[in-house]
């Protein structure tokens, strides 16, 4: 493989630069040996670029100006720019995020008094098309690479610093996109955000929501992952879960449930059910004692999400009576259950709003 590349860095002026991030540590190595310079300036570069988060070559000052002019021939960095930022009232901030080839996305910084969580993105738009969600509305375009999905956390971090004056505690993967059919680029920029010559956060810290892909959710578990799963759920009831997010086609709850027992089997770790209740839709009886039914699959908890507007009159927020049924019901039956209140209602930034608005 190295040697497939080494041509690229002796023809620069024939190629495109390429974006440093995109080389493993070992290839950087290769690159500095090849232009006699020593194998150890690969580990300094990978230290700006992970750890210290350096979006210009001109940044690794503990380097020459040759050595950083020789970087600035052959690569480049391609680093997102918030385009647009919005402050809610109840604190939450809204980013739109600006690719390198101009494509947007959005991410979210969430306050609350004990933590402060970053919600990101892992593609331009959504292929899904789960009724009830606003990116479901947008045509997927790409996915994210891993150094887009970890500089969206680095923006957040630093507007946690700037504007709470406290450190970024968690992370969702719950922004815009099917985390799981963007795997390899979601597990490594995972890697690049937890490991100690990176942004050095723990797993636990950080949560992947799923539409319920279940030979991914499989595949996770086979991998051994540390983090936590959600799925989102909303309907423990085929036809109705069917016409809220037309992946059910294809991953039933029954295929849904197998997998995640396959998933507790390997990991030992519980799993969250994300659950909007809607008026008419999902608020009667046997709505409920069916998810009731769902959750003895595996040990599990399960978040009872405020509804949030997307301009279509179809969904309407379930009464608080009936989020009390749920609550009530799981609860007799020892299962974590909470209402998640949504915040940034007003900027469009709460859950199933984000839809690239600018």
């Amino acid at each position: 493989m190295i040697g497939l590349i080494r041509p690229r860095y002796f023809c620069s002026m024939l190629v495109e630069k390429r974006d440093i991030r995109k080389l493993k540590s070992e290839e950087l190595e290769h690159f500095f040996v090849a232009n006699g310079e020593k194998a150890f300036r690969a580990k300094q570069v990978y230290e700006w670029l992970w750890k210290k988060s350096a979006k210009d070559f001109e940044q690794m000052t503990n380097l020459s100006v040759s050595t950083r002019q020789l970087l600035n021939d052959h690569f480049t960095i391609n680093p997102i720019q918030v385009d647009n930022m919005q402050r809610s009232s109840d604190g939450t901030i809204k980013n739109a995020v600006r690719l390198h080839d101009g494509l947007i996305v959005e991410s979210v910084l969430i306050p609350a008094e004990k933590r402060i969580t970053a919600c990101v993105s892992s593609q331009v738009g959504c292929s899904l098309a789960c009724t009830f969600c606003a990116t479901a509305r947008l045509k997927r375009m790409r996915n994210l690479s891993a150094d887009e999905i970890y500089d969206q956390v680095v923006a957040i971090r630093e507007q946690s610093e700037l504007f709470f004056n406290r450190p970024l505690t968690n992370i969702v993967f719950m922004g815009m996109g099917e985390p799981l059919l963007n795997y390899s680029n979601v597990l490594s920029a995972i890697e690049k955000i937890t490991s100690p010559k990176g942004l050095g956060m723990a797993m636990k810290r950080i949560t992947v929501s799923t539409a319920g892909i279940s030979k991914m959710i499989m595949k996770m578990a086979d991998d051994q992952v540390k983090f936590n799963l959600a799925v989102s759920l909303h309907s423990a009831i085929d036809q109705k879960r069917t016409e809220l997010m037309p992946i059910n086609e294809t991953n039933s709850l029954e295929e849904l449930a197998e997998a995640l027992r396959y998933w507790y089997h390997k990991t030992k770790s519980k799993v969250t059910y994300e659950y909007v209740v809607w008026k008419g839709i999902n608020d009667q009886e046997e709505d409920v004692q069916a998810l009731l039914k769902f959750c003895k699959t595996i040990p599990c908890k399960v978040n009872l999400i405020e509804y949030n507007q997307i301009g279509d009159e179809h969904f309407q927020q379930a009464s608080t009576s009936i989020l009390n049924r749920y609550m009530d019901v799981l609860e007799q039956h020892g299962i974590t259950t909470r209402v998640r209140k949504s915040r940034g209602k007003d900027i469009d930034a709460a859950c199933g709003q984000l839809a690239n608005k600018f």
